[in-house]
């Protein structure tokens, strides 16, 4: 199927069989990193009571953080979307329900005592049963994104440019009910369909950046001068401006991930987007860890160097959890077993990062 909104003259996703695709990889290194550095962060500072220099980086990404990782994960979406549903479900709900399950679960049993210490046991069941319905805590991503799946595939044979206007829409009207699959649905929704209407256009970007090297360059400190500015003055959450910021922004981190695979730098970024869920799923522990280690003993004094070792120490020690798992019995925690599967496993099936 040749992907929505592209043509047989544009570049296309690799195929299943291909290799992975190394910018993507970097990109998606890029924004698991800023993930996590933003919770960080902020878990940083709430605990400190002020602020530090990175509270200026956080929000300079704030713009284009989410936004990028949902354009990423719609990129590849025309590669499965008629696949027949009950494969598609399986590899793009089941796997996804499966971790949100099992790390929801563990989150509760780390934070329960807290918890119940401020509304009781009763309380904690509640809120537990609560996460079912609306997504808890750093989850929500990987909650949110087989709702999104289900959308695109039930609505492909609508018009794709009604459903993107309604969807730039709904990011316009800044909907805040207080539910966040309400309130994220609206608001991010537009970025992982524009990924899937739009995939040809990003990879032909792609091209581009990596042939023109230089232009990409100026095209990206023009970007960070603009994209500064706009969140400097107030006006990045503007309705337009936030859906400009957000589309221009996942482009961006598109076009560093280009660049950084043409030279083959930093490949630990790399890295770490090709295991980005396994990331996300389990930076949590390191980073309240070392949140509480460091602001506990005082060693260091400066709230923007704790938080850049809280966000390094979330990141790997992610990574570090999942390697001394990965060939034990605790390989569950980031490998589907076997009876969670609903439709036949992939002959070398392994942990994916969203598509």
């Amino acid at each position: 199927m040749t992907g929505i909104g592209t043509s047989a003259a544009m570049p296309q996703p690799p195929g299943p069989a291909a290799d992975r695709v190394d910018w993507v990889d970097y990109a998606k290194g890029i924004c698991i990193i800023m993930v996590v550095m933003m919770h960080s962060v902020r878990g940083v500072e709430l605990a400190a009571g002020q602020t530090g220099f990175m509270h200026g980086v956080i929000e300079f990404a704030r713009p284009f953080r989410m936004p990028d990782f949902f354009l990423i994960s719609g990129l590849f979406l025309s590669l499965v979307i008629d696949r027949d549903w009950r494969t598609y479900l399986d590899r793009k709900v089941v796997h996804f329900a499966y971790f949100y399950v099992l790390w929801v679960t563990i989150q509760f049993a780390f934070k329960a005592p807290v918890f119940a210490a401020q509304m009781g046991w009763a309380g904690v069941v509640k809120l537990y049963l609560l996460s079912f319905i609306d997504p808890f805590g750093t989850l929500w991503f990987i909650y949110l994104l087989p709702v999104f799946f289900v959308t695109i595939k039930a609505t492909r044979r609508l018009p794709p440019a009604l459903i993107w206007i309604a969807a730039a829409a709904l990011e316009m009207t800044h909907l805040s009910t207080g539910w966040m699959v309400i309130d994220e649905f609206a608001a991010r929704f537009v970025y992982i369909y524009s990924g899937y209407l739009f995939a040809g256009y990003v990879f032909r970007l792609a091209d581009q950046a990596r042939s023109h090297a230089g232009l990409a360059l100026l095209a990206l400190a023009a970007w960070a001068v603009t994209n500064a500015t706009l969140v400097h003055r107030g006006y990045a959450d503007m309705p337009g401006i936030s859906l400009m910021l957000g589309l221009v922004g996942a482009c961006a981190v598109i076009t560093v991930g280009v660049l950084l695979a043409r030279r083959q730098w930093l490949d630990f970024i790399r890295y770490f987007g090709e295991h980005s869920i396994v990331i996300y799923l389990a930076f949590f522990l390191p980073m309240a860890t070392s949140r509480t280690l460091l602001l506990k003993t005082g060693v260091i004094h400066d709230i923007g160097a704790i938080s850049v070792i809280v966000t390094i120490a979330g990141v790997i020690g992610a990574v570090a959890i999942w390697w001394a798992c990965r060939n034990t019995r605790l390989k569950f925690l980031f490998e589907r077993p076997d009876a969670f599967w609903i439709a036949p496993r992939k002959p070398t099936a392994k942990l994916q990062p969203a598509e």
